[in-house]
């Protein structure tokens, strides 16, 4: 996961027809099942320490990395020739990564329950480090209710990347004219439509309720 601009209006597609009619959704998790705030394993040092240390590693650069694929021990060499007064503040964010995740979004659980009882396909696209992964679904149990996930760290490769909604069409046999894929940002969401994928891009639980019944699902008010 990524820390980007939150965005400001729900933007969704226009409704499918009969004969595209939307059997899955494809949920990206950080922001949109489970939260996440990069500031969590910092818990009782000034935010404007650890800002001022996000500024100087490019943390964000460094997150996409390590989501992308790039093992830790790597980025902790990395950062340790450019910034060795940092490496210790990289090194706590690893070994308390699970301090960063602050649970379900509100409504999350209910709705992918609802959707998983319509019988719609439910499948999982995360851009999220595979040594820390395991501890997605203890923090938002929804997430177990996925057919399957597809994890940018495990795959070598990260959205926006085409490559990486083509190879959910492929490996979970999915047709993107029949399914809608969530995430909380515009650029991965853009992404998605660009390979045929409907596209929600998330602010809350509410509004997505509202844009799926846009796009035809029978998911209550």
């Amino acid at each position: 996961m990524t820390a980007a601009d939150r965005p400001t209006e729900t933007v969704v597609d226009a409704p499918a027809t009969d004969e595209t009619a939307i059997d899955t959704v494809v949920y990206d998790f950080g922001n949109v099942l489970i939260g996440w705030d990069p500031f969590g394993p910092y818990e009782g040092r000034p935010r404007a320490e650890v800002e001022a240390f996000f500024e100087a590693v490019d943390f964000g650069s460094l997150n996409h990395a390590a989501d992308a694929g790039t093992a830790y021990s790597v980025l902790l060499e990395r950062v340790a020739r450019t910034h060795p007064d940092h490496v210790e503040d990289l090194r706590r964010y690893v070994e308390h990564y699970e301090l960063s995740l602050t649970g379900p979004i509100e409504g999350s659980a209910e709705l992918v329950a609802e959707l998983k009882g319509l019988g719609l396909r439910l499948y999982g696209l995360t851009n999220w480090q595979a040594e820390t992964f395991h501890s997605a679904e203890p923090a938002a149990p929804a997430i177990g209710l996925m057919e399957d996930v597809i994890v940018s760290g495990r795959e070598g490769m990260a959205k926006p990347d085409r490559r990486i909604f083509e190879l959910v069409a492929e490996r979970f046999g999915v047709d993107p004219a029949r399914a809608v894929f969530v995430d909380d940002k515009h650029v991965n969401v853009d992404a998605a439509r660009g390979v045929g994928f409907h596209g929600v891009v998330f602010t809350d639980t509410e509004a997505l309720r509202r844009d799926l019944r846009a796009l035809g699902l029978p998911v209550a008010g």
